[in-house]
Formats: structure tokens, sequence, C-alpha cells
């Protein structure tokens, strides 16, 4: 009779209107992949095979596949909102173990945790200890850290100055810090100590008696670092002495508990020419304890967080994943997914490698769902719906008809 085949068919239509229902309830998930229903004809068999007088005995749910196409990017104001730009997921652990998503709607915990709201962590490789890679062998929690940023003793300075030709040697002698007129021109920069506190270097340049002769004194907080240092330039202005343009400067004692202040001189691009003193460049390498100030995370995952002595530190880079079946991935709920026999293991790796996508900070990925083809697609199951209950009225009616022979 035609009472299970068409019953199956009202099966069929209202399980493609449940994932049809699903699909538009969550058009504005963030990164939720769309379902498809999809089905087979059912036939008998006997044992020689098919049989040839059967007319089929229905449809059946093979079943709902997951639709991986990717969703369109938009743009927010939060750095932690990620979005993957490509292939992959983002990794993420919690006491149940590891799940894979495409949502990047994250933020801190308490405790500095990244977290998505089901709160789940998100994976990166952590920084290598040498400090020039990431170890891409372990995955770690990423937490943005709360700490101050360590100051850094300045160890190196350059300076590009150029010295008047035509200067007078100083009326005064010796060279007295104190007196103006002891030295011929001079110019100063912060530095810092171990602690990150500040000093001031002072650097005096004190023309010689003979021509192209300058000596060179250095002060820190007005403590001496070392004896002068003769400067020669060659009749085209260009340093001769020091050969190498660099001083090594003696260690000068703090009295706040730091470490002696030990640094190098670079002179190499100091000049004498024309009749006017200028400095172009005068730089340190040392900086204070810095307080973080935000974020940023880079198209290939890295995290880095700013901090207010101007500084950068890496905290991770984010781990992205792929499977060689994607369609095999067990749903957990909450846009996340499981890793399953039928998926494969995981793939890891960094985002912009291999096949993996990119990163794009402060977007994130909206549901692919096409709400227009799902509701012309809830109108056909809607349809077949009506035509299968139509076959049951029909088959109802013969039926009553046979009951009715006399």
């Amino acid at each position: 009779m035609s009472f299970p085949i068409a019953l199956s068919g009202l099966n069929a239509a209202s399980a493609d209107l449940g994932v049809t229902a699903n699909n538009i309830a969550n058009a504005n998930t963030t990164g939720f992949k769309s379902s498809r229903a999809e089905f087979g004809d059912v036939f008998s068999t006997t044992a020689y095979g098919l049989s040839r007088t059967t007319s089929g005995q229905g449809v059946r749910l093979q079943q709902i596949a997951t639709q991986f196409k990717e969703g369109n990017v938009n743009y927010t104001d939060n750095t932690l909102d990620l979005a993957i730009k490509g292939e992959g997921f983002f990794t993420m652990k919690s006491d149940k173990g590891l799940a894979y998503t495409r949502a990047g709607a994250f933020g801190a915990d308490r405790d500095g945790y990244v977290t998505n709201s089901a709160g789940q962590k998100l994976q990166v490789y952590s920084p290598s200890v040498s400090g020039s890679g990431f170890d891409t062998a372990a995955l770690s929690d990423l937490r943005l850290s709360s700490g101050d940023n360590p100051p850094r003793a300045s160890s190196a300075l350059a300076v590009q100055a150029n010295l008047p030709a035509n200067e007078a040697a100083p009326s005064t002698t010796p060279f007295n810090a104190a007196d103006p007129t002891s030295y011929s021109r001079s110019t100063s920069v912060t530095v810092y100590d171990s602690l990150g506190a500040t000093h001031t270097a002072n650097l005096y340049f004190v023309k010689g008696a003979t021509a192209n002769n300058w000596d060179l004194n250095v002060t820190i907080d007005g403590a001496t670092a070392g004896a002068a240092t003769p400067l020669t330039f060659s009749d085209s202005g260009v340093l001769t002495t020091p050969a190498t343009g660099s001083i090594a400067l003696s260690s000068v004692p703090l009295s706040n508990g730091a470490a002696p202040l030990a640094t190098t001189l670079d002179l190499g691009e100091t000049t004498q020419y024309g009749d006017s003193f200028s400095v172009s460049r005068l730089t340190q390498d040392g900086y204070t304890t810095g307080r973080l100030t935000g974020l940023e995370v880079t198209s290939e995952g890295i995290v880095q967080g700013r901090y207010s002595n101007g500084q950068a530190t890496s905290l991770g880079k984010i781990a992205v994943a792929t499977f060689s079946n994607p369609q095999g991935l067990q749903k957990l709920g909450d846009t996340s997914f499981g890793e399953s026999y039928t998926s494969g293991q995981a793939l890891r790796g960094e985002a912009g490698s291999s096949s993996l996508g990119v990163i794009q900070s402060g977007a994130l990925e909206s549901s692919n769902v096409d709400l227009t083809a799902q509701l012309v697609n809830m109108i056909t199951a809607q349809r077949n719906f009506q035509a299968n209950s139509q076959m049951i009225q029909t088959s109802d009616q013969i039926t009553q008809t046979i009951i009715n022979i006399r």
C-alpha cells in the first residue's frame, strides 16, 4: 500500500522543514554554518538484488550536512573580535576537551584568559624561551598579562651630530661641566638604569687648540663617565678617530640600588662641516617600566601586548586547525564542533601558512545562512508535506471504496 510510502514522505518533508527552521533561527548567529537535509530513495531488495516489480518504498533522511561556506566578515571596534578569512577553525579548550569554532567573539575573564561566551579558552602557541619564535609543538591558553613590562637598562647610545669647523677653542681650561666657557657645544639624552629610573647623560664637545681636533666629555647625572675622548676629523670633515666611531664609556655607579650604568657611545656618523652645530639623531636603547595599554592581533595570528613604555610583547600565536573531512565533525552546540573518527584528526598550523586562512582582528564572521534561499526551501518543503498528505488522503479514499464493495 502507499500509506507507508506517503508517511516516509511526510517524515522527510518534516525533517526538511526542521533543518530550514534551524537555519532561519540562526541567521544572525556569529560563525553559524547552515545545514542541508539530504535524502535517498528506498527500494526493497531480494537475494538477487532489486525487485523488478517494486515501485519503491519511499524516502529516508540520509544525513544533515553542514555547509562550511565562509560567511561575510563584519567589522567591529573590539580587538578581541576575530575572524578567519579562509579555511580553518579556532581551537578552544574547556574541561570537556578541545573544540573548534569559527565564531571569534572573544573577551577576557577575571583571570585574564581569553574565552568565548561558553567559557572555552582560546588556544595559542606560546613564545619560545629564546624569544625568536613560537613553540608550535604544544598548545597553551592565551592569557593577557596584567603585570608591568620590565625595564631595560640603556647600553647603547648613538649620536649623529655636526660640529662647526670654524669653532674656536674655549676661553677657559680645563673642562668643567659647571662652566659653559670651558666647552664649545653640548647636548643631552635621557637614559635608564636596570630599575627603570631615568638619568641624564650630557655630552660636552671641547674644541682643541689645533684644527680638526676635539675632546668629548660625558657625564651621567653630573658624574664623569671616564676620561675625555679625543676626536679627530679629516680635512673633508669625516671622523677618523676613534677609527670605528665607537666609545666604551666607563660604568657609573648609582645610588638607588640599580646596577652601575655602562654604555657604549656610537659617533660614527658625526661630522665637522661648515659653521653650525646640529644634532640630527640622538638615541638610546633603554626604557622604563610599562603598563599594558592595548592589544594588537596581526594577520598571522600573533597577539601582542602594547605597553606605555612603547614596547610590544608577543603573548602567543593563535593556533588554527583544519580537517580532512569537515563534514564529519561532531556538532557540540554554541557554534562549536568536535573531532570525530569521520572528520579525521585536527591538522593544526599557523594562520596564513599552507591552506589556512589569515586572522582579521576587530571583525566577526556572520552566519552563512542565505535567508532568501531558506524561505524558498521552506515553501518547497511545505508543498512536499501537503502533497504527501494528499497522497494519504487519496489512499484512504481508495481503501474506503474497496471496503464499500458488496
